[in-house]
């Protein structure tokens, strides 16, 4: 289990990396998916700088953790949270993201960002890739874990559910699939519109192991999950359900259609980091 002051840390790099992510939208205009970038922050933040075994400086350590996004337009936090452990450079970021030639485009490409274990496009391909390593690595023995992070609206697409069929027949318990449960759509509410509960009981019935994260943005509630999910040579796969709030952090963007993507002028910008400068403190940060 994490104690108080790794807590703390990983609280502290999250309001860090949600700036930091509001200063690349305020300076690179439109196309960027904010909302869904904001509610998956504090999983990535857990991820990259506490659970995952993983080394900027050796990019192929043969026994890393494999990272894929599946939801590839939440690419941008992904670059963030990359660049903030030492993997890309923030500014190369903010300078060049989605320009003719970039490294940083609005889906990841593995060609183009070596330390990007997959690239990503169309939704529903994260998970049939990542059983796909997950049975590989068991095949050669090795101990690592693969992680998939989905949004729960591409869940709609059948490719996970056939993925998600095969992981669980072939007992892929190295295989962690993570669902940003944030209950939004591209301009509607899942609920309304798309109904997948009961959602948990969905994975169950495939055979997952399943694991309900009650708040997604609470650290402590994400590190301890993370903490005890069950050795990669288990056989079941798991899945973290998160329940979070799109737009997480900026409370007018938060649970708001229209900030599934948006433009972040100079008026919202400061309010946006006035509010983060407000959590910073009550973190009890500098």
């Amino acid at each position: 289990m994490a104690d108080k002051e790794t807590v703390k840390k990983l609280r502290l790099l999250a309001n860090e990396q949600r700036k930091l992510f509001i200063r690349f939208c305020h300076e690179n205009g439109d196309g960027i998916h904010i909302g869904g970038d904001l509610s998956s922050t504090d999983i990535m933040i857990a991820l990259y700088h506490y659970k995952m075994k993983v080394d900027p400086k050796n990019i192929a350590l043969p026994d890393r953790d494999r990272f894929i996004l599946s939801k590839g337009h939440g690419a941008a936090c992904m670059y963030v949270t990359m660049a903030m452990r030492g993997f890309f450079n923030y500014d190369e970021i903010v300078k060049t993201y989605g320009k003719t030639d970039s490294a940083f485009g609005m889906h990841p490409c593995k060609v183009h960002l070596p330390g990007v274990e997959s690239s990503a496009g169309s939704l529903g391909h994260g998970l049939p890739i990542s059983t796909g390593l997950a049975l590989a690595a068991r095949a050669r023995k090795e101990k690592h874990r693969v992680f998939c992070l989905m949004g729960d609206g591409e869940t709609c697409e059948g490719t996970t559910w056939e993925a998600a069929q095969t992981a669980a027949s072939y007992k892929l318990g190295n295989l962690v699939g993570i669902v940003d449960r944030n209950k939004q759509l591209m301009s509607s509410f899942s609920e309304s519109d798309i109904i997948l509960e009961p959602y948990a009981d969905k994975w169950a019935a495939f055979g997952w192991n399943v694991v309900e994260v009650k708040d997604g943005h609470d650290m402590e509630q994400i590190v301890n999950a993370l903490d005890n999910l069950p050795a990669p040579d288990s056989a079941k796969p798991t899945c973290l359900i998160l329940n979070t709030i799109k737009g997480k952090g900026v409370s007018f963007m938060e649970k708001q259609l229209m900030w599934h993507n948006g433009v972040v002028n100079k008026e919202t910008f400061d309010k946006a980091m006035a509010e983060l400068d407000a959590e910073l403190a009550q973190i009890g940060g500098k």
